[in-house]
């Protein structure tokens, strides 16, 4: 393996090492940097994280002013503290923590994998045979060419819970396995992941959700009982069946819509309109290629909840408004943001949506219209994962006549969404003045029913002028009175 920096790397980071030889520190390079580099990864926006024996708080707060970047203490407790600096268009990171012991390879014994347990002299960053010079004291080396993920020491769960979910998540974003003894450390300290801030779960999880692999990794979290810790909703999901249209429980047809969902994203990986939208950044560093997975998960979440038998059926109503609710808990529990919120309810509530309009013979232009208006700009979303759903549905009752009609309809959505993004939307026929001047109107909840029903017939097609508009508001106002 060759440790090579790029030369964008090497500009930024001689900035660093001017001023830390300016205040005569000591700095070491350690972990993740160098992890990726050996493994040939470059990252979107470069992290690094340096030890320093003390002091790393007061030095990190005086190199942001000298480069005039951002600037947080991370931990006051453990002298831990984060510099961000934008420099051609990326995002460049820099932690700098004291050492936990008297020294650095005592220091590294406290990391949490092997593959993150090496170091390099900052200095050797800039010298031709820096892989030469690596500090390796627990063979991270050899666990990354073995592709192994295993705990520096026994306690290292302990010391950060957080970890346990950190090594699946370094499984799924590497493809690597987890070495027994790891594996069973994290089986028997699952349970204090029940002390780890959900923002923290929360950025784990994503990490997860980006990779390709979601679902293997949800599998293996399953098993070991870890996934009921982050989420208890999913044990009541367990054992429930579905009826003839489904093959699966409630709890295995979630886990398979994940599946599918992925599949689908590399199915779709050619069409540059799908990849663009779930390309998009939703919050943070989050991206929607990432939520989407999690509206799978989450979007039978309702269903323990609204089960019913009648007259020998399983029935699930309103399922998808009780899931709603569990959504919004779930995402405050997670400091989702607002966008992102709005986005997976969204996802939840209309998941059936689809499928109800496969089932009309004829699609009319209103049907389309109440659904674009209705999911927003989650329209694709939606879409995307009624097909991952319905292709997790295998019952004796689903036809592949009707799985093909489903997929047709909502393709031609698809298409017919990016076709209107392209559209100039049409100016309002009428607005709320207009109402209350023309009909003595009082301000209330009849002028915004009058106007979107307008806005229907406008967009359809039924009518073009301000006077037609008028006389469907009068229309309107005669039957309300």
């Amino acid at each position: 393996m060759r440790l090579k920096f790029p030369p964008e790397y090497k500009n930024i980071l001689k900035e660093v090492y001017t001023f830390a030889k300016s205040r005569k520190v000591k700095l070491t390079l350690v972990g993740g940097i160098l992890r990726d580099l050996l493994l040939g990864r470059e990252k979107e926006n470069p992290d690094f994280d340096f030890a320093i024996k003390k002091g790393a708080i007061s030095f990190g707060r005086n190199l942001a002013k000298k480069l005039k970047a951002g600037y947080v203490v991370l931990d006051k407790e453990h002298g831990a503290c984060r510099v961000v600096k934008k420099n051609n268009g990326k995002i460049y990171t820099f932690d700098f923590t004291d050492f936990r012991k008297a020294t650095l390879e005592k220091d590294l014994l406290h990391r949490d994998f092997t593959i993150n347990a090496l170091a390099l002299e900052f200095e050797k960053v800039f010298s031709d045979n820096a892989e030469l010079s690596l500090i390796d004291p627990y063979s991270g080396q050899k666990d990354l060419k073995g592709k192994i993920i295993r705990v520096v020491n026994k306690k290292s769960f302990c010391e950060d819970p957080l970890r346990v979910l950190r090594a699946f998540s370094f499984s799924s974003i590497f493809g690597f396995g987890l070495d027994k003894e790891t594996l069973r450390l994290a089986k028997k300290e699952k349970n204090k992941l029940l002390g780890v801030s959900f923002e923290r779960i929360r950025d784990e999880l994503f990490k997860v959700f980006s990779t390709e692999s979601a679902y293997g990794c949800f599998l293996k979290l399953d098993k070991l009982g870890i996934l009921k810790i982050i989420f208890p909703e999913i044990k009541k999901m367990r054992g429930i069946g579905q009826g003839p249209y489904h093959h699966l429980d409630v709890w295995q047809h979630t886990l398979e819509t994940v599946f599918q969902i992925e599949l689908l994203i590399q199915e779709t990986k050619n069409n540059k309109k799908i990849q663009g939208f779930l390309n998009e950044t939703i919050s943070a560093d989050r991206k929607r290629r990432a939520l989407i997975k999690l509206g799978a998960f989450l979007h039978d979440i309702g269903k323990p909840a609204a089960l019913r038998h009648k007259k020998g059926k399983t029935i699930f109503h309103g399922h998808e408004r009780i899931g709603l609710r569990m959504t919004e808990e779930i995402c405050k529990r997670l400091k989702l943001s607002n966008d992102e919120v709005h986005s997976l309810k969204t996802v939840v509530l209309w998941h059936l949506r689809p499928g109800f309009m496969a089932d009309i013979e004829e699609l009319t232009p209103r049907a389309k219209f109440r659904y674009f208006r209705d999911t927003g700009r989650e329209a694709i979303s939606v879409l995307l994962l009624s097909v991952a759903d319905q292709r997790a549905t295998k019952g004796p009752l689903t036809t592949k006549a009707s799985r093909l009609r489903h997929e047709k309809v909502v393709f031609g959505l698809i298409r017919e969404y990016f076709l209107r993004e392209k559209e100039k939307k049409a100016p309002r026929l009428i607005n709320g003045d207009d109402l209350i001047k023309k009909f003595k109107l009082e301000p209330s909840a009849l002028i915004g029913k009058i106007l979107s029903e307008v806005e229907e017939l406008q967009a359809i097609g039924k009518i073009k002028t301000k006077n037609e508009a008028l006389g469907v508001a009068a229309k309107l106002i005669g039957t309300k009175r």
